[in-house]
């Protein structure tokens, strides 16, 4: 029996040592932390070390290594198995070898990746079992323990270390949404993070689709040799492959949907859509299906969500806008009168780009880590410690006709444990507000 070593007790931690463990594993699961689940694994024959990784683990010989995909490469006991030579993946890789019955449309990029992967769900569950998983926030091994015996396709939202740890997945359609500069935090340059993303890619054949936004000047740059089928796409041209004219977004000659159907604000979101659309008609989904999707979209939680109005004043929240290019995107689908509340971690990166859009921010209230790296970058500026001291501030300003817009620019791991709880916290706050001014 072939043991494994599983670094990170996570939630795909869990499920991919349950997954290798159903499939004749020995399976070893460790964590710097306790495990909560540490007596159920145990109960399946998994062994369970937790609380730090002792040096003995490193005296065993394993199959492959499979680490969280947060955990960086450079971090000890993941660089002893590398430079040791032994195979170190993600649970993508391990699941996919499993899941032999699931065919993949596969979205990566800086942004906009889980609004496609979103879309393009909702439209492949109108014409079979669909599934979606991955960076989405669910493990892909946690959906082929529940549902490896049927043919199901998997709408999968992967991030760079995700796809750094892939070995011989192979979706049929991909795509990056875009490249912008992210995670420096994490890579070793910006260069290793656009040549991560083309890995979604690396396995794909003749028989499968890659979809190439020209738009993207980074993406020209890395997105070559391409072993599949590519079907180049733009929101400015029309010779290329899928693109907008008189209305409607089209993917060579068919119509795939009315532009005027969309309900989510953003030419970016147009793009997203089309994305989505496309994959799901060469996944096998009609064109009735992906255009009563459009129709009935209303968004994405936590990425530009619109919350409620309070006293003429419209109130956003998009704190899924975990850098700059993410935050500029935002900013770009409002006119004017933005009260920005930002900040959070310092991933170091420039928020210079922030700039062009200072003609619209009637105030910024930055907090965090980063509150003081934004008073160069608008007019109006103030630095406050918190985002509730930033939401309480904005109100003070706020006039009817204002729009007080939740958009970090950062990820949340200085004051949050991630991003989705920073959105619940700032929607509760938000809702609390509104009730003492009826």
């Amino acid at each position: 029996m072939e043991k494994v070593l599983v670094i990170g007790a996570a939630r795909s931690g869990v499920a991919v040592s349950k997954l290798l463990k159903k499939n004749g594993y020995d399976v070893l699961l460790t964590d710097a932390k306790e495990v909560p689940e540490k007596e159920e694994l145990e109960d399946l024959g998994i062994q369970v070390v937790d609380g730090g990784h002792p040096d003995w683990l490193l005296n065993t010989e394993y199959a492959f290594v499979v680490k969280n995909p947060g955990i960086p490469y450079r971090v000890p006991i993941i660089k002893y198995f590398v430079d040791a030579k032994v195979p170190v993946y993600t649970e993508i890789e391990v699941a996919y070898r499993f899941a032999k019955h699931f065919s993949y449309g596969a979205i990566t990029g800086t942004d906009g990746k889980t609004t496609v992967t979103t879309l393009l769900y909702e439209m492949l569950k109108k014409a079979g079992p669909a599934l979606t998983a991955g960076n989405i926030g669910i493990p892909l091994s946690e959906q082929v323990l529940s549902h490896d015996d049927q043919d199901t396709r998997i709408a999968l939202e992967l991030s760079n270390f995700q796809l750094l740890g892939i070995d011989s997945f192979r979706p049929h359609v991909s795509t990056i949404t875009n490249l912008a500069p992210d995670h420096l935090d994490y890579m070793d340059s910006l260069d290793d993070y656009y040549s991560s993303k083309m890995r979604i890619y690396k396995n794909t054949t003749k028989e499968d689709y890659f979809i190439r936004n020209v738009d993207d000047p980074n993406i020209m740059k890395y997105a070559q040799n391409i072993p599949c089928q590519v079907i180049d796409f733009s929101l400015q041209r029309q010779d290329v492959d899928l693109y907008v004219k008189d209305g409607q977004a089209w993917y060579q000659d068919i119509s795939l949907f009315h532009v005027n159907d969309l309900k989510i604000v953003g030419a970016f979101n147009c793009g997203n859509a089309m994305m989505a659309a496309c994959m799901a008609y060469l996944m096998g989904v009609s064109l009735d299906d992906i255009q009563d999707v459009i129709q009935n979209f209303k968004g994405v939680e936590h990425r530009i969500e619109y919350v409620t109005t309070i006293d003429g004043v419209r109130i956003y929240n998009d704190t899924k806008a975990t850098n700059t290019h993410s935050a500029c995107a935002a900013l770009s689908a409002f006119k004017e009168n933005v009260i920005l509340l930002c900040g959070g971690k310092d991933k170091h990166i420039s928020f210079d780009d922030l700039k062009q859009y200072d003609h619209k921010i009637k105030h910024c209230f930055s907090f965090g880590q980063t509150k003081d790296q934004f008073k160069d970058i608008f007019t109006h500026q103030t630095s406050v410690e918190t985002m509730q001291a930033a939401f309480a501030e904005a109100c003070k300003i706020a006039k009817p006709g204002d729009t007080i817009l939740l958009s970090p620019a950062c990820s949340s791991f200085d004051q949050f444990k991630n991003y989705e709880v920073r959105g619940e916290i700032y929607k509760n706050m938000v809702h609390a507000y509104a009730k003492t001014r009826r």
